[in-house]
């Protein structure tokens, strides 16, 4: 079938937009409509070479719509169903998904190379084979993925809604709850408050801390963190210090997560310098792939026993959190409908990505 798709031809280039050719599913696969893609700063890494996928590709990761089709083998999802798509797949039988790690899973070896699981791929253009962003590849009106990367969800749920729960807020929400375990009563500093920031507050406040600090430079996304938790906001890391150590007498935060658009080594000693004993730092932005070097204190490390942590999919479980958290968003607790600032046509990916450059957005979504 035909579908109209932004395609990255190359480092640095502009999302495409044009009509291209995709296969329908193989074994294992199910074909999905698109309703919403959110946009997420990710896919800012494929332009920038931060992540680095083959080129061509269909970008996007962040996705929901209606199965339209489902091929052999596939049980467990039918044609009709609502479904949100996860950058992750989860087989179920690995050591990993046995243990509960989805986010972990064997399968996810493959996200960055391209092709669909068998290594072969379904969108085709300019007589070349296009690989899809995370095997999904949501900036298109259909996509063929993977069954192990989308959640069924109620069919009552707005799909433009729960399109985000499938990156940025389960990322978000489980970097400061799953892997950094906030607990009822803690302090807690998020740094960077854009799509996944934002939700990391989210995350915060639901689970009961009496303290949350986020810092950004940019005084929009400051106000609109408090809107959705934040008792207090900085600039800088530097200037929340001073607020941290006052408002706890002393014994600074006990969870500090680093959710900004680039992750650099010269964010950990600030970081955590921010958390006290015991403290956890949690590092779910994406660095560069060529930074192998961090600065820090290791006595510090050591005799105030403080943790730092690597977070990816917010150490979540797609199958169990997805649902779970747009229950929440039914309960009134999480907010999804305010997370998105501006809606775009898939002809304005560029300008998406523009507006998120400039700080205009927590997150912009694209409606098919």
């Amino acid at each position: 079938m035909k579908t109209k798709a932004a395609v990255l031809w190359g480092q640095h280039e502009k999302w495409q937009v044009e009509e291209i050719d995709l296969d329908p599913p193989k074994d294992g696969e199910v074909l999905v409509k698109l309703t919403a893609s959110g946009l997420c700063h990710s896919d800012e890494h494929l332009v920038t070479g931060d992540l680095p996928f083959p080129y061509p590709l269909v970008g996007g990761h962040e996705g929901a719509g209606v199965v339209e089709a489902v091929g052999p083998g596939v049980t467990d999802i039918a044609e009709g169903d609502h479904v949100v798509m996860t950058f992750l797949p989860a087989c179920g039988r690995c050591s990993y998904c046995a243990r509960g790690l989805g986010n972990l899973c064997d399968a996810g070896a493959a996200v960055m190379l391209g092709p669909q699981l068998d290594n072969t791929y379904r969108f085709h253009a300019r007589g070349e084979d296009v690989g899809q962003m995370c095997l999904l590849g949501t900036f298109s009106e259909y996509t063929v993925v993977p069954a192990a990367s989308v959640v069924k969800i109620d069919d009552g749920i707005p799909l433009d809604k729960a399109a985000l729960v499938g990156c940025g807020v389960t990322t978000g929400f489980g970097s400061a709850v799953r892997s950094g375990e906030v607990r009822a009563g803690d302090a807690v500093v998020v740094v960077g408050v854009g799509g996944i920031g934002v939700n990391a507050i989210q995350g915060a406040r639901i689970a009961g801390a009496r303290l949350i600090v986020a810092i950004d430079p940019v005084e929009f996304k400051r106000t609109k963190a408090l809107e959705f938790g934040a008792t207090h906001t900085a600039a800088s890391m530097d200037e929340a210090w001073n607020t941290v150590s006052e408002l706890t007498r002393g014994q600074l935060a006990d969870v500090c997560v680093i959710t900004t658009d680039v992750a650099e080594g010269a964010h950990i000693t600030p970081a955590l310098s921010l958390v006290g004993k015991r403290g956890r730092v949690v590092v779910t932005a994406i660095g560069h792939p060529e930074e192998t070097s961090i600065t820090t204190s290791l006595i510090e490390l050591t005799l105030y026993e403080k943790q730092l942590r690597g977070s990816l999919f917010g150490s979540s479980n797609g199958q169990h959190d997805v649902p779970r958290l747009l229950e929440l968003y039914n309960a009134g607790l999480l907010k999804l409908d305010e997370l998105i600032t501006t809606e775009y046509s898939l002809e304005d990916v560029n300008q998406g990505y523009e507006d998120m450059r400039n700080g205009k957005n927590i997150r912009g979504l694209i409606r098919y």
